[in-house]
């Protein structure tokens, strides 16, 4: 009875912020291109897509981007609604970013190390959890206020206006990193801290540690047969020597 009168603290939008399904297909425009829900209305609390912002146009409006099948949105949006201190933050396209909610995580570590109070996930030293719910619910868990976290919203800061480049006119979207292309990385901002885990290559998140880049082939001749081809010199065939 205690635990669901703690549930009760959290507020409609940053429960449904963490609970919401992004990215899938909108049932209202199930027909049109380009309908991925990656917008959060803060009023209604429900993922929207961009053809449906016209309906919120009064409304604050938070963009989710996302980052291989996991939500993250921008710290510098998600602080003007909540403290984001000790959750660990992650670098993709130069822009910080918070992970809504934890990861599976496939790869154990050895040794002492600095791990998230939910859910166990290795951290740099300075941080206490992996993702915004894990901070939630922690504080769920342990009873505390979550008024003490919470901010006012100010509607200046989500207007409509932040998505005037979302086109849904038929063609292409202008994409402000609301999907996260291929050619983006993800990296921690500070350096990890050197722990034993079975992956040499992995940090303390289960990403590497270098960025990862993908660059698309390059179409053309292999050096090796442009080579082969221009080596060959013009003039009659030769017949080969009578025995």
């Amino acid at each position: 009875m205690v635990v669901m009168m703690n549930m009760e603290v959290k507020p409609a939008w940053l429960q449904g912020l963490m609970g919401e399904t992004f990215f899938g297909g909108c049932g209202v425009h199930e027909n049109c291109r380009k309908n991925e829900k990656n917008i959060f209305c803060l009023l209604c609390c429900l993922s929207i897509c961009p053809h449906c912002l016209p309906s919120h146009r009064s409304h604050p409006l938070l963009q989710v981007r996302r980052y291989v099948y996991h939500d993250v949105v921008r710290l510098g949006d998600l602080e003007k609604l909540i403290d984001c201190a000790y959750i660990q933050p992650y670098t993709i396209n130069h822009a910080k970013v918070i992970f809504l909610n934890q990861r599976p995580q496939s790869r154990s570590c050895k040794g002492s190390a600095n791990m998230c109070f939910t859910c166990d996930r290795i951290l740099q030293d300075s941080f206490h959890f992996c993702s915004l719910s894990c901070k939630v619910d922690y504080m769920v868990y342990q009873g505390q206020d979550l008024s003490s976290i919470l901010y006012r919203i100010d509607e200046s800061d989500f207007a409509y206006s932040q998505f005037d480049g979302l086109r849904v006119d038929g063609s292409e979207i202008i994409d402000d990193d609301g999907q996260i292309t291929q050619s983006s990385f993800l990296e921690d901002p500070l350096q990890y801290r050197s722990t034993s885990c079975s992956n040499d290559n992995m940090g303390s998140s289960g990403i590497s540690h270098q960025p990862v880049v993908v660059n698309k082939k390059k179409k053309g001749f292999l050096p090796g047969l442009v080579l082969s081809l221009s080596s060959r010199r013009k003039g009659a065939p030769q017949r080969a020597p009578l025995s």
